[in-house]
Parts: structure tokens; C-alpha cells; sequence
């Protein structure tokens, strides 16, 4: 995808998103703007969680991206720290510009009870142009949550960690989010739902319009404490219906929508790739 394609597909993207355009709307955006045919994630906005990269830093990480023709990211801590200085800051999206790579989301981070330190969290991600944070809340953080997300008009998505977690379950997700403000929803990991035995797919579907991101990944064994990462759609991940149901649900244009390897961190670059290939095929078949 070449560079000048790229920036027209942002501000495409980003004017339909202002308007409050979904994920469902964007290929009709793109085509819109003759655009839609040289997109290979047929309107997705498909990135990487930089924790996949975590053996790298920033610079290395976004010249990494940038080989695997993605351009959007969900960077966590490592790559840019939500204590980073305002030059700091300015760097890093120096970095992600030159590489036509737009940050989607930030974390996974904690939130307590302390309304005051979570509201530097929201000023961080409006400082750096986000508006999906990834999280692990406790619930006496959930009040706070639900008047800074209003407040800011950011999202926070609730991560899922796995079997035992805080949020294991899908139904431990759903009763987080229930009758909390629009803003308040999930991050589907698809690969902690696997080991917690639930099925990514349905998770999706019955969060609906509180899904905000999803960390996709796929796991060797399900319904058990091992993690075992494989190559997307080669474990027990249904790659085309985890589209299908993001398209299903309009997963909205400007969310967080990431693939997360963490298996081989010295070198993952090849089968990032290789996941990024079944995406491709599956975000076709699922059309």
C-alpha cells in the first residue's frame, strides 16, 4: 500500500468517523473515494499490538509494521509510556507518520479507584490522538470509568486475561459493561476467551456495540491455563466467522482492531506474517 493511498484512506476514514460513521461504513467510504480496491483488509482497520513486538523498540517495532504493509498499531507501554514527556510523545508520532502508521489504542492498562490518577490515563490517550484504551479495571474504578469515557469521548475496552482473571468469562465481561455509558465496553481477545473455553465468535456477536477492539490470536489448546499461540485459523480460532461477526456488529472505524502474536518474541516477524496472510483471506471469504 503505497504512501499517498494511505494518508487518502486516513482522512476518508477519519472524516467518516467524525461523522459517526462504523466499521460498516467504511467500504462504502472508500469506494466512495476510489480507494476500496487497493485496500487488502477490505475496509478493516487491521493493526498490531506492539506487545507482539515487545523484544523491540519503538523504532524497530514501527519499521517492523511498516514491512507487514500495516497502518494502524495499539501500542502499549514499551513503545510509548503514558508517562512519556510531550517530546517524547512528539517523537514516536514523528516515527508512526513517516510510516503512514496510525496509533488505534493504547494498553492494556489497570484503573482503580482513584479517579484523579485514571483521569491522567484519558488526558494521555487525547494527547496522543486514541480513542480506545485497553483495560483491566477493578470494579471500584467502574463509577469513575463511566464519568471520564463521557467526559472525553474515549472509549475504554475491557480486556479479557484468561482463566482465573478478573475478566475470564464472557459473562464476566458482560455484566462489567452492563448499563454502563456508551463508551464503556471490550477489547475480545480471542485467544484468552479460548483458553477460558469460551468461543471468540460468539463473544463478539453478543457484546455487539460494546466491542471496541479485539486482539486477535488463536491458541494451540483450548479451555485450559497453558498459552500456546499458533498461526491464526491453524488452532481452535474461526478466522472467517470472527470477521464475519465484526462485520455483523459494525465494528466501528475507529477502533482497535489488532493482530496479537506472542508466541517466538526473540523473532515473530515471519509468523506475523503468516497470520496476516490468513486475515487477508478470511476478511476476503467473509465479504
Amino acid at each position: 500500500m503505497n504512501s499517498n493511498f494511505s494518508r487518502r484512506r486516513f482522512v476518508a476514514i477519519a472524516a467518516a468517523a467524525a461523522a459517526g460513521a462504523t466499521w460498516f461504513d467504511v467500504p462504502q467510504v472508500l469506494a466512495k473515494a476510489n480507494l476500496l480496491a487497493d485496500d487488502p483488509w477490505g475496509g478493516f482497520p487491521l493493526g498490531a499490538q506492539s506487545y507482539s513486538l515487545r523484544n523491540f523498540n519503538t523504532q524497530e517495532a514501527v519499521r517492523h509494521l511498516q514491512g507487514m504493509g500495516l497502518h494502524y498499531a495499539e501500542f502499549y507501554n514499551k513503545h510509548l509510556d503514558a508517562k512519556a514527556t510531550d517530546e517524547q510523545i512528539a517523537e514516536t508520532q514523528k516515527l508512526l507518520k513517516d510510516a503512514d502508521i496510525k496509533l488505534s489504542g493504547h494498553g492494556v492498562h489497570g484503573f482503580g479507584k482513584d479517579h484523579e490518577a485514571n483521569r491522567k490515563l484519558f488526558d494521555f490517550a487525547k494527547k496522543i490522538g486514541v480513542r480506545v484504551i485497553t483495560a483491566n479495571p477493578t470494579p471500584d474504578s467502574f463509577d469513575s470509568l463511566d464519568k471520564l469515557v463521557a467526559e472525553y469521548d474515549i472509549r475504554i475496552a475491557i480486556h479479557n486475561h484468561g482463566p482465573n482473571a478478573l475478566f475470564d468469562k464472557l459473562d464476566s465481561v458482560k455484566k462489567a459493561v452492563e448499563g454502563r455509558h456508551k463508551n464503556f465496553g471490550a477489547c475480545v481477545d480471542c485467544g484468552h476467551f479460548i483458553r477460558s473455553g469460551e468461543d471468540p465468535v460468539k463473544c463478539v456477536l453478543e457484546l455487539g456495540p460494546r466491542v471496541f477492539g479485539a486482539h486477535i490470536k488463536d491458541e494451540k489448546e483450548a479451555n485450559t491455563p497453558k498459552s500456546s499461540n499458533v498461526i491464526i485459523g491453524k488452532g481452535h480460532l474461526d478466522v472467517v466467522g470472527l470477521f464475519k461477526a465484526l462485520r455483523t456488529i459494525k465494528f466501528p472505524a475507529d477502533g482497535s482492531l489488532c493482530l496479537e502474536y506472542e508466541a517466538n518474541p526473540k523473532d515473530p516477524i515471519s509468523e506475523m506474517k503468516e497470520c496476516l496472510a490468513v486475515a487477508k483471506e478470511a476478511i476476503a471469504k467473509s465479504a
